[in-house]
């Protein structure tokens, strides 16, 4: 009976089928091309958007570079997005030996004693008994409507989803160490115009006292060259204090003390050269790079297996076991002939009369997967969204450094043409005061002008996911340094 009962299990087997819905990846509108009209008529073409190397390389910064490995080996973020995919893996390790048979060995030595009621007349030697077992069982639950398959998919799904959520960590982390690095560069030149323009105007004040010591200007005019040097001033330590706040930021982001990198950092530099141009490439090149979309699929991916793992308790839940073993009542006798046992079972569990229940489940799993539909589709909307914005934001962020580069340089000829002008008795004062502010001005405002386009340029690649490791960092690379 037993060889008939496995080949029919095993054609039962071949021919099974898992229940509830499969996977299709939904499909949703998208544009050819990025807005039109977003470059000037004048424009360049853009240069092609380093998809397949990193972006960081081509501002030319080896320090930025350093900065960015070292963020990516010991930035701690990454270390706990790291634990959560050893975590999503294991589990799906533990799901797929639900597919393989469990195996169990047991052992049993005992020695029991009736008592006298129990054993009436017995003598007490008579009464001792020994008992020895040893077996080996096994139990498979066949997985005929594919509740331990979707429950395996569903698992592949999850882990994927982990490795795209710590690629989109690494996105976000390269993302934030170049834009702090570049904050920092961009504070360190407004901290050096301000400090310039702190020193002509404290020039002006000097003249402008010896004038008056000289009764050829009032207290009136003093006071006034004094409070605007002193308003320069007071920039000075301001910016000094968000110097600080990027260099915190940028160590924490390697994975360091905040204080750590004040003397490495601390000397100015110029801001990086940054591309006139980035190519985006299509919304669909977009989509499939993001590691947040792909997160999302993965997701619903998930989803949907686990209505088919809730599905599959409609239908009954076979179980194939098996032991064979030995039992005795002497050790010595333990693997003989005689003392071998052997079982063959098939169990059927099936909760029928359950079914309010399992359709409440089976409507709550429908009701995830409806979720993570519509939060994909609203992760696909958002990509679309960052990508067009920080297009717009790019694509005209050159045009306007032009512009204040152009005011930065004639407000600077304008504050020395009204100070030789002042010092040769030809104007007064206030042109000369009126001339040093907008020189200050305009001066930062080209300083902060240039760093929003530095960043831009960050926030476009960090939108396009283009240029980032495609590969998962190790433990042994991630631990603490």
């Amino acid at each position: 009976m037993t060889r008939p009962l496995i080949a029919t299990l095993a054609a039962a087997l071949l021919a099974a089928c898992a229940v509830g819905p499969d996977h299709v990846r939904p499909s949703m509108a998208v544009p050819e091309t990025f807005g039109a009209g977003q470059l000037a008529p004048d424009a360049p073409a853009p240069a092609p958007a380093p998809a397949d190397g990193a972006f960081w390389q081509a501002f030319g910064d080896p320090q930025l570079a350093a900065l960015v490995d070292d963020a990516l080996v010991a930035n701690h973020d990454l270390r706990i997005a790291l634990a959560r995919f050893d975590r999503a893996n294991a589990l799906l390790r533990g799901a797929r030996f639900d597919q393989l048979p469990t195996i169990d060995a047991s052992g049993r030595a005992a020695s029991s004693r009736a008592s006298a009621d129990q054993a009436p007349g017995v003598p007490r030697g008579a009464r001792d008994t020994d008992a020895f077992e040893a077996g080996i069982g096994a139990s498979w639950e066949l997985d005929l409507f594919g509740r331990v398959r979707r429950g395996v998919e569903a698992g592949r799904a999850e882990a994927a989803a982990s490795a795209d959520d710590l690629r989109a960590l690494q996105v976000a982390i390269v993302g934030e160490v170049a834009t702090a690095y570049l904050d920092l560069r961009g504070l360190q030149e407004r901290l050096r115009v301000a400090t310039e323009n702190a020193g002509n105007q404290q020039h002006t004040l000097a003249l402008v006292e010896a004038r008056r010591n000289a009764g050829q200007d009032s207290d009136f005019d003093s006071a006034r060259a004094s409070a605007q040097a002193a308003s320069t001033a007071s920039r000075i330590p301001a910016l000094e204090a968000e110097i600080a706040v990027a260099l915190h930021r940028i160590a924490v982001l390697t994975g360091r003390t905040p204080d750590a990198l004040r003397d490495a950092l601390a000397t100015a530099r110029a801001l990086p050269a940054v591309p006139r141009a980035i190519d985006p490439g299509t919304p669909a090149d977009v989509l499939r790079l993001r590691p947040d979309v792909s997160a999302a699929e993965h997701r619903l991916h998930a989803a949907t297996a686990r209505v088919g793992v809730a599905t599959a308790d409609l239908f009954p839940r076979l179980t194939l076991g098996g032991l064979i073993g030995s039992q005795a009542g002497d050790v010595d006798a333990l693997f003989g002939r005689d003392s071998e046992t052997r079982l063959v079972a098939l169990g059927i569990d099936w909760s029928f009369l359950d079914i309010g229940r399992v359709r409440a489940r089976i409507a709550a799993a429908d009701a995830d997967a409806a979720l993570e539909l519509a939060r994909y589709q609203q992760t696909v909307l958002r990509a679309l969204e960052d990508t067009g914005n920080a297009l717009a934001r790019f694509d005209r962020a050159h045009d306007e450094d032009v512009e204040l580069e152009r005011a930065a340089r004639d407000s600077a000829r304008a504050a020395r043409l009204a100070r030789m002008r002042f010092e040769a008795g030809a104007t007064g004062l206030l042109d000369v005061l009126d001339a040093e502010r907008t020189q200050l001005q305009a001066e930062d405002a080209f300083a902060a002008g240039r760093t929003r386009t530095a960043t831009g340029a960050v926030a476009l690649y960090r939108a396009l996911a283009g240029g980032w490791p495609q590969s998962l960092p190790t433990r042994e690379t991630a631990a603490m340094r």
